[in-house]
Parts: structure tokens; sequence; C-alpha cells
């Protein structure tokens, strides 16, 4: 491993600003469509938990989003891939918290989203004999940084490479390259791969590419999974860094169109939820309870009582109308009432 930056890297050849110009413009196009979008949290919330479960998968962590959604309203559901989803759901938040509050990404925040991930607070890596092996063969594919003094003077030199305001190069080239050099670094035992995936989005929100977390590469990477390593490979043994960093721009383009996508479907599915909503139940419909249903696809009487200012009987009263008229569906889960918006539960399951 080298420190950044790789000075003698071209980073502006003919094939790269072809397409960093397309990406920019997606992008660009994603965030000025996010932004006009008045009730942004709704698809933040929905993005971050088709996010937290694709990224996931790439670890081999499979589950469904039923199990997502009983997870984050019934604390005594237990189901630990779920459990794993929604817990690094919430390191993203934390993770955007930080870069809104501080505006700079450190090694102890990198730290700290990790800890949340793996429920642990090991840190940093400092015992010998980390080795990335393929799990088929059982050879040896790369050793990483092995001394804790080497790991953390490596991610010091990350940090500075992402803090540090650098003109010659574009924010979305240095992106796959900080990508690139977190993995190789490997400082955790465990949890990498998904600290570094919270990283790419942090990263696009530190430099004002997006204004909110709502551009995830994971189902991208899952798409591509083979030739996501092998590229990784490459670059790592022959510094094949112009071939990575193309395919971590085209993965910004082809996800910022399909997350547009995703915000237009949300879009409609409320606008007709909603016209079905005030055709049979005018006497209860208000915006705050239509945007209370699509803020997590499960909700419970305390959380309707909470955002929208009103009794827990009129909650309750609320919620079973919306049953009875097929807009929401009922399920006990434990000891707890559930109500299941299905229609947006089928639309991020589908998608």
């Amino acid at each position: 491993m080298k420190l950044l930056p790789f000075n003698d890297f071209d980073l502006k050849t003919p094939r790269i600003l072809e397409t960093l110009n397309e990406a920019s413009r997606s992008l660009a196009e994603l965030k000025g469509f996010a932004n006009s979008i008045p009730n942004q949290h709704i698809l933040i919330n929905a993005i971050t938990i088709n996010e937290a479960k694709d990224s996931s998968e790439i670890e081999n962590i499979v589950t469904t989003h039923d199990s997502i959604y009983k997870v984050l309203t019934e604390s005594g559901y237990k189901d630990a891939s779920a459990k794993e989803v929604v817990d690094y759901r919430s390191a993203i938040w934390r993770g955007y918290e930080i870069i809104k509050e501080k505006g700079f990404i450190s090694t102890n925040v990198l730290i700290e989203l990790q800890g949340m991930i793996e429920h642990n607070k090991a840190g940093i890596r400092k015992n010998l004999g980390t080795k990335l092996i393929n799990s088929k063969t059982g050879e040896v594919i790369y050793t990483p940084p092995q001394e804790e003094k080497e790991i953390r003077d490596f991610l010091k030199n990350l940090e500075d490479y992402i803090n540090e305001n650098d003109d010659e190069v574009d924010p979305l080239i240095k992106m796959p390259i900080i990508h690139y050099q977190f993995e190789s670094i490997h400082p955790f035992y465990d949890g990498n791969g998904r600290t570094g995936r919270i990283l790419n989005v942090l990263y696009l929100v530190l430099n004002n590419l997006l204004d909110s977390p709502i551009l995830y590469l994971s189902n991208y990477i899952n798409k591509n999974k083979d030739q996501y390593y092998k590229l990784f490979t490459e670059f790592r043994e022959n510094n094949n860094y112009e071939d990575w960093i193309i395919f971590i721009l085209k993965g910004i383009k082809e996800t910022s169109k399909k997350t547009i996508e995703l915000i237009k479907l949300i879009q409609n599915e409320m606008e007709s939820y909603k016209e079905e909503f005030m055709k049979k139940l005018p006497k209860i419909y208000s915006d705050e309870l239509l945007d209370s249903l699509f803020f997590e696809v499960y909700t419970r009487i305390n959380y309707i009582e909470d955002r929208c200012g009103v009794t827990r009987q009129t909650a309750a009263t609320y919620l079973n109308s919306l049953v009875d008229a097929g807009l929401l569906e009922f399920e006990k889960v434990g000891r707890e009432s559930i109500y299941k918006n299905t229609r947006l539960i089928d639309l991020l399951s589908n998608f």
C-alpha cells in the first residue's frame, strides 16, 4: 500500500472525464429533484432502508423488508439479520448528523459508525494476522496493514485526503479512490465493507454534491459483484485505477437515475393513496396523518399520537378506520399492534 494522493496517476484521462461528466449531470439532477420534494424525510427513510438491506446482502446478511420493519416497530421482535440491517441504517443517520454538525469526516467518526454496525468497541485492529482469503480456494488474496500504528497512519492520511479542499481533482473522482483506499486499509476486524459504503455517501454530502444521504451504490455493486472485485484487484495489483474509477462513476450515474425513478414511484403512490384516503375518510384526513403513514411503512398508535398531536383514543380510531377502508393492514407482533402500509412495502420490496 502507498499513501495518498496518488500523484503518479493521471486522473484526467479522456475516458475518466467523459464518464465524470455523465455522472456529474445525473447526480446534479438527483440533488435538484430531491430538493423539490416537500416531505424529504419520507424519501430518505425509504431509500436508506433499501440501502441498508442491499449493503448487508453484500456481506451475506439476508433478510426481508417485512422483518426489517418489524424490528423497527417492535423492540422485542427477534431477527438477527434484520436487526443488523436496522443498525446499519442507524449508522447512516448518525454519520449524516455528524457531517451536518461538524463538516468533517474523521477516523473517530468511522470508528463510531463501525461500532454501531458491529455492536462492539473493538475499534482499530490490534491483533496481527488479518488476511483476506478466497473462501473457495483458501488462497490468500490480500494482506492489509498489520500493525495498529501503521493502520492509524494510513487512516490519518486518508482523513486528510477526504477533508482537504482540492481544486485540482473533482470530488467524484476522489470518491472511488477513497473507497479503494479505505477497503485496502481494512482497519476493523469486521464491518469494513459496510462502513466504507456509508463513507461514500457521507463524502458526497460533505462536498455538497447531495444535501441528504440518498445515493448508495450497494445495489449496483450487488448486481456487478464479480466486476467490482475484479477491478478492485486489478487496481491493487496492476495500478489499473482508470477502469476502477470509471466503474464507480458509472455506478453513480446509474444509481442517480434509479433513485429518481424510486422517488417518482413514491410520489405517485402517495398521491394515489391521498386521493383514496380523502374519498373514503374525508373527516379524518390530514397531511400530517398521511405523512405519518409513509414515514415508516409500519406504524403504531403512539407514533400517530406523537406525530399528529392527538389522544391515544383518537389515534387508534384513525388507524382502525384506515384498516376498515383497506388503506392499512393490522398485524399483532408480540404484544404490539402494528399497522402496515402494504402498498409502500410492496413498492420498496419490488424495486
